[in-house]
């Protein structure tokens, strides 16, 4: 992929990973209107506080954690982020993974939504295991699959309006995106993984030892 065009997809992910983060927070403080399906789930309280916590600091750090330069320069920062990020994944994979068995949608949204919080975990604490054990390639692909996941968060947002605007019914479609906002995703990970074994683009790749543990 030409480096401007990796930078684009690089900055257009950023740009609604950040966006995403910012408006979910709101659902903290319980700032504005909340959907009435979202309170009606008998977890919600705690775990959806839990859930947007975790996945709004997740898609707030993640996109830096793919930037070469700052790894290279700034291990310590990048291990501080990776941590926090995993932190967020953990947080919000369990935090969904308990909301999905209180959702008022129906059973298969609820095992579209509990299969993506087992996989978000799943993913990111092999990552985390493997930077641990300063296995850097195999953790840049962890890591990626982790970041497929957490992305959810994105298409589903982006999906919900498609479907309203196509007059698809609110409920079938929200059992289907249920699955699409991240099959696809870890799909399309697990193809560039395939395609290129290497870094991530923007990733260096020869960092320093002191930048393998996140």
């Amino acid at each position: 992929m030409p480096k401007i065009l990796s930078r684009a997809a690089w900055g257009a992910m950023t740009f609604l990973s950040l966006a995403v983060a910012l408006v979910s927070y709101r659902y903290l403080p319980r700032v504005g209107p909340l959907a009435p399906n979202v309170m009606a789930n008998p977890f919600a309280n705690p775990f959806l506080d839990l859930h947007v916590a975790g996945a709004a600091t997740a898609l707030l750090v993640g996109p830096f954690q793919f930037l070469g330069g700052l790894r290279a320069r700034r291990p310590g920062l990048h291990r501080a982020l990776g941590r926090l990020y995993v932190a967020g994944c953990l947080a919000g994979g369990i935090g969904g993974l308990v909301l999905a068995f209180g959702s008022t949608a129906g059973p298969v949204a609820a095992a579209g939504f509990g299969l993506l919080g087992a996989a978000w975990i799943v993913t990111t604490v092999q990552a985390f295991r493997r930077a641990l054990a300063r296995r850097i390639a195999e953790h840049r692909a962890w890591m990626i699959r982790s970041f497929a996941l957490t992305l959810a968060a994105v298409t589903l947002r982006l999906y919900l309006p498609a479907a309203t605007l196509a007059g698809e019914h609110f409920f079938e479609a929200y059992r289907a995106i249920s699955f699409l906002c991240w099959v696809p995703n870890l799909l399309l990970a697990e193809a560039w993984l395939r395609v290129r074994p290497g870094p991530a683009p923007g990733v260096d790749a020869s960092p320093s030892p002191a930048a393998a543990t996140p």
